[in-house]
């Protein structure tokens, strides 16, 4: 079984960025007989895993690669829900509750994925019981990620939001790619402003701003799409602290 990283010191942490862990915690057979009864397919980035609002006909288990998961409002803006990577089911609320998609999943990188016929995913899960506690699992936590998000989002504002979210985008990439000699971690889904917006509800400009603060502070350096976390534990520290 693989080890979750906690939320921050008790601080309630913006919805999950992925790491639920469902590819790892298959033992060895289990995943043989799930590779058994899928095909490997491969989505560039930018490309839909599956659209809002379409048939339920498939799950995917994302084998390397990060996508992010939005919904489309009523009035057409898309908001960012939360971002998955390696070893993440996508795909699956649908499927296994017999409607339509909540969300669409699209690529953020090149995703190499294990694609999953719904009559043969549910028969694999029949053909293997335990497994289905861990999907009740997966749904659980990504409930309670929802709940902390919402929390999160009414407990702080500006910087000191974008630093929960970054920390915790931290501790998810280091677990796929190990930190640099120095300690810093680049962020592994490539993000941009808006798209950080959209996930802490807050406008492109309120994002500008609060990386400002960060980099002025050495926390975080930036680039195109690209977010390098410096010191892990002092944006921890500054994401605790309600003056942030």
């Amino acid at each position: 079984m693989n080890t979750r990283t906690p939320p921050l010191g008790g601080l309630a942490a913006p919805a999950a960025p992925g790491g639920d862990g469902f590819w790892t915690e298959l033992d060895r057979a289990q995943r043989a007989a799930l590779e058994a009864a899928a095909r490997p397919r491969n989505y560039p980035a930018r490309a839909p895993l599956c659209y809002q609002g379409e048939d339920s006909d498939h799950i995917i288990v994302i084998r390397s690669g990060w996508a992010k998961v939005t919904s489309t409002t009523p009035d057409g803006h898309e908001v960012v829900l939360a971002v998955r990577g390696p070893g993440d089911l996508v795909c699956e609320s649908a499927v296994l509750g017999s409607r339509h998609r909540s969300a669409t999943v699209t690529a953020l990188t090149p995703v190499r994925g294990l694609v999953v016929p719904a009559g043969r995913f549910t028969a694999f899960l029949d053909a293997h019981p335990g497994v289905w506690r861990l999907v009740s699992g997966t749904f659980v936590r990504r409930l309670d990620d929802a709940d902390r998000r919402v929390r999160a989002n009414v407990s702080a504002q500006g910087a000191r939001r974008l630093a929960m979210l970054l920390a915790h985008l931290a501790e998810l990439s280091a677990a796929y790619a190990p930190p640099s000699a120095d300690g810093s971690v680049d962020i592994g889904p490539p993000l941009s402003q808006e798209e950080l917006g959209s996930w802490m509800d807050a406008s492109r400009e309120t994002v500008a701003r609060a990386l400002a603060v960060l980099r002025r502070a050495g926390l975080v350096r930036t680039g195109r799409r690209r977010i390098t976390v410096v010191a892990p534990g002092a944006l921890r520290a500054f994401a605790r602290d309600p003056a942030g």
